[in-house]
């Protein structure tokens, strides 16, 4: 299902955005030609995570794009999106595959050669590596793993891998060439004072 991801994989993050940005946030980002967008709402309730994933499906919807949810097996059912991308503390993937079937994509982040190498052999999609770079986003972020650390997992791993954690138009491109195959990248879009312009930018690194 994700055999041909998006280079470019930008994540909605409602501690940066506030719900009544999601839609608006939500077309920039299509607009600006991505094909995957993944909902992250840490912080917030079921209720307004829902009403949030409501609005992104209805836009990914019309436009063709792979939509994923972070963590929420359940809201990922209930608005029936394409998958599902877990942390090491939720669901197993036996399980979340049991719940959503074989036609669901299920990520799962990794922080390690070991959980990388669980994570194949357990049957996930694609596997998120890092944090890459040190980042801003994740307060209990474990310490950067560096270029050097996405080859070595690279070495190991089959399946699709997106780098994570401080990628930026600057760096992306060392992801890239260190074997990553889509760069995942939440605050230097969300930050961005053009999100579309800033998406354009990213996919015009990622093909080049």
């Amino acid at each position: 299902l994700f055999k041909n991801m998006p280079k470019f994989y930008p994540i909605i993050d409602t501690s940066i955005i506030p719900i009544s940005n999601v839609e608006e946030t939500s077309q920039m980002i299509i607009e600006g030609g991505a094909k995957t967008i993944q909902l992250r709402g840490k912080k917030i309730s079921t209720r307004k995570f829902i009403e949030a994933a409501k609005i992104i499906k209805s836009l990914v919807k019309k436009n063709n794009v792979i939509f994923i949810i972070n963590d929420r097996v359940d809201i990922a059912m209930l608005v029936d999106a394409d998958g599902i991308h877990l942390g090491q503390d939720d669901l197993p993937i036996v399980d979340a595959r049991r719940i959503l079937g074989k036609d669901k994509i299920i990520g799962i982040s990794t922080h390690n050669l070991e959980e990388a190498a669980a994570a194949c052999k357990l049957g996930a999609d694609y596997i998120s590596f890092g944090p890459i770079f040190s980042t801003s986003t994740k307060k209990d972020a474990q310490k950067p793993k560096g270029i050097d650390g996405l080859k070595k997992v690279r070495e190991v791993v089959k399946i699709p891998i997106a780098a994570i954690g401080g990628i930026t138009l600057e760096n992306a491109q060392d992801v890239y060439r260190a074997g990553a195959d889509s760069a995942a990248v939440i605050s230097d879009i969300l930050k961005s004072d053009d999100i579309k312009d800033r998406v354009v930018k990213f996919i015009k690194v990622s093909s080049s």
